[in-house]
């Protein structure tokens, strides 16, 4: 269920539950939201970790992975990921809303059925990738009883452009894994790096503006406005440097930093939401 790296799911949740509502929804409600989306979350998972076995077997970093290893069975594994991902949806649509438990269900489906097989053949798996990896907060704005509006799209559009350095930083990390492995991600399409690099730079650099929006929605004021910029400012720097320099020193930088970027984020944009 991989519930270190679902933790950063259950963040940007509650950050869009309380963003959404800022005088506090009841605690329950927040409960099932945390419940449900870490359920439907894990779930997504096992069932990747189901579907791709044969490929975490060809690289060190994933083969020791139940499913891969022969720790547990094809078919339990499958059988516990689809309970638990059902279990999630149900947990939201009965304990929170239907429209809570849709986005999820979205979420979900995406994962599995767009990005886990586009991954084999192309590069832009990681920019259809993205699309799940963002609806977390629209789960939890939506949980807290309101629509799809445009402050939801907006924490959307954060996410979604977080992901892109992050992710190449990743992939320029593990590319003669991938190679091995013989998934098409762009630094093993394009081993000089050039493409990697710029495209880390271009979205880093868009990221900045759109982490601006909020003010303009309604959620947040100057505190946020000088954080998002600091930060902001911080990973462009460092997408800059490994465009330049292409190598692992300046790949990890960015990656690193960029775990820390948006739990920053989210919480000065909490922070200037709920007491600033």
């Amino acid at each position: 269920m991989k519930p270190r790296l679902n933790m950063l799911v259950l963040v940007t949740t509650l950050a869009g539950v309380y963003l959404a509502a800022p005088d506090g929804i009841a605690a329950d409600v927040v409960l099932h939201t945390l419940v449900g989306t870490a359920l439907v979350a894990g779930g997504a998972a096992a069932l990747n970790q189901v579907w791709e076995r044969d490929l975490d077997a060809l690289m060190a970093r994933t083969r020791n992975r139940p499913v891969p290893s022969g720790r547990l069975g094809v078919g339990e594994s499958l059988g516990f990921a689809i309970v638990v991902s059902a279990a999630g949806l149900l947990e939201l649509a009965i304990g929170v809303n239907p429209l809570c438990a849709f986005v999820a269900a979205l979420t979900l489906a995406t994962y599995m059925l767009a990005y886990t097989p586009l991954k084999r053949r192309t590069s832009l798996a990681t920019l259809v990738g993205a699309v799940p990896g963002a609806l977390p907060p629209v789960i939890g704005w939506t949980a807290a009883g309101e629509g799809v509006t445009l402050p939801a799209l907006v924490l959307f559009g954060i996410v979604f452009f977080w992901q892109m350095p992050h992710f190449l930083a990743v992939a320029w990390l593990y590319r003669d894994e991938y190679a091995a492995a013989g998934i098409p991600l762009l630094p093993v399409l394009e081993p000089d790096g050039r493409r990697t690099g710029r495209q880390a730079l271009l979205y880093a650099a868009a990221l900045w503006p759109v982490t601006l929006l909020p003010t303009l929605v309604g959620l947040a004021g100057g505190f946020y406005i000088a954080i998002a910029t600091l930060l902001g400012s911080a990973l462009v720097a460092l997408a800059a440097r490994f465009a330049r320099e292409r190598s692992t020193a300046a790949a990890r930088r960015l990656f690193l930093f960029s775990i820390l970027y948006l739990p920053l984020l989210w919480g000065a944009l909490v922070a200037d939401r709920l007491w600033i």
